[in-house]
């Protein structure tokens, strides 16, 4: 058997990775002439206290989460704003949520966050501690800004609580490497980056009976990276996340339920708990998987190992979207962008929204801060710029396939959490009827949806 090891060495080896994988963050569009950009710097700036100290926290998003990186983004701050002074914090997509969380309990929040519109807007913005963005988001702000973004950074009541600087769509991957070996390149459409939900799975037959006995990982130890498994399964056989108003959580369908026995039965996926998101994609870089559902495009392109594109042994790592009956993949985007919480110092507020609308709105500076996630531009006065990259204008294709926001509903937070807690139980040995029926049977949920059924496995 080739490159293979038991379940039991298996889950073994990913419980001694830890935080050793790298997990991603969980489009470009044609380029404009327009240079809009906000005109919001001067005035924040004039209202700007001098001398004002500020404190960023973000996750790492491309070269976002590299001190040597943002540092030299605000020494370019620093030269147009030298009275702002700006220390930065590092999270991580381990236990950054309940760093922040503990963060506001305790009146001890950051001034300014990186982060997406489902923490910024229907979460920490929804509670109030968040302070308005409107000022910023002007007339030609929202010209220039793609309008599936706009409509993600702002409540129901219309205050913006994001401003946003990048985003990108979330995939899988495969070894072509070994797919090729084992004849399953047939199932493939390699110029689309697509394949239909039987081909995924006789490319998982093809590989596990090739000889690789761990082809993929539903991985559930922890929440970071869950729109990986959130795709896979709503993709699968047409399922949703939630309703397309935004107002209910459909994750109970049949089509899901069919998707997560399917994958449970299937040989060759390790439904484990033990297994993160970092752990798979570190398993699937030293070729251990052979294929990875927590996967974008600052996976792609990283080069630590390997040059980029290729595992650690030197093998062609593809991106895919993920599998679909119909042929239409619905992609998870990634938002990332700006909030300011309200500590109560307006100083600190208006400095931090001085150092927002230099990052993220200036003509002269926001093509540097988006090249520095790594991730595509959300406005088109940047236009193409990854014409010269290979990797980057190839992935650009899976922007076209990007699926509805639903990150924004209502309780998110919440059914984010019953969601991987769901896997968990699926994962340690529970059957998946009875492992899904408390997610959405609870009370916890805001928009609770018809009871859980059972449907057939593959």
């Amino acid at each position: 058997m080739k490159n293979c090891i038991s379940r039991r060495s298996f889950l073994k080896a990913a419980g001694i990775l830890g935080a050793a994988g790298a997990l991603a963050a969980c489009g470009g569009s044609s380029a404009s002439t327009s240079t809009a950009a906000s005109t919001a710097g001067s005035t924040a700036a004039s209202a700007a206290a001098s001398s004002t100290s500020i404190k960023l926290w973000t996750y790492p998003i491309g070269g976002w989460g590299n001190d040597e990186t943002v540092q030299g983004l605000v020494s370019s701050f620093n030269a147009k704003y030298p009275d702002i002074k700006v220390t930065v914090e590092y999270l991580d997509y381990t236990n950054g949520d309940d760093q922040v969380n503990t963060a506001i309990e305790g009146g001890s929040a950051p001034d300014l966050i990186m982060e997406g519109p489902e923490r910024l807007v229907a979460n920490w913005g929804a509670k109030g501690v968040m302070a308005p963005l409107n000022d910023l988001w002007t007339d030609d702000a929202k010209k220039d800004i793609y309008e599936s973004v706009e409509s993600a950074c702002k409540d129901t009541a219309g205050n913006y609580y994001e401003y946003p600087l990048c985003m990108t769509a979330h995939c899988m991957a495969v070894n072509m490497t070994k797919v090729k070996e084992v004849g399953a390149d047939q199932y493939i459409d390699t110029d689309k980056h697509t394949w239909s939900t039987d081909g995924f799975l006789k490319t998982v037959d093809a590989l596990y009976n090739g000889g690789y006995e761990n082809v993929a990982a539903i991985y559930c130890a922890g929440q970071g990276g869950d729109q990986g498994t959130r795709a896979i399964i709503n993709n699968m056989y047409g399922g949703t996340f939630t309703d397309a108003a935004h107002t209910k959580y459909t994750a109970d369908s049949a089509e899901n339920i069919k998707a997560i026995q399917t994958l449970h039965d299937t040989k060759g996926i390790n439904f484990d708990a033990s297994i993160a998101g970092g752990d798979e994609i570190t398993l699937f870089r030293n070729g251990t998987l052979q294929m990875a559902f927590c996967w974008n495009i600052a996976q792609q392109a990283n080069s630590d190992n390997n040059a980029a594109g290729l595992t650690n042994d030197g093998d062609e790592i593809f991106p895919m979207a993920f599998p679909t009956d119909s042929g239409d993949p619905k992609l998870c985007g990634g938002i990332w962008g700006f909030g300011i919480f309200d500590n109560g110092d307006e100083a600190k507020i208006e400095a931090a929204r001085t150092f927002i609308d230099f990052i993220a709105a200036d003509p002269d500076q926001v093509k540097d801060s988006v090249l520095a996630s790594t991730y595509f531009p959300v406005r088109t006065s940047v236009g193409d710029i990854y014409a010269d990259n290979e990797i980057m204008s190839e992935y650009s294709k899976f922007m076209a396939y990007l699926g509805d926001y639903y990150q924004i509903t209502p309780g998110w937070a919440t059914a984010r959490t019953e969601w991987w807690n769901m896997l968990q139980r699926v994962g340690s040995g529970e059957d998946v009827e009875t492992a899904s029926r408390p997610l959405w049977t609870t009370q916890t949920l805001p928009h609770r949806h018809k009871p859980i059924h059972s449907a057939g496995g593959r």
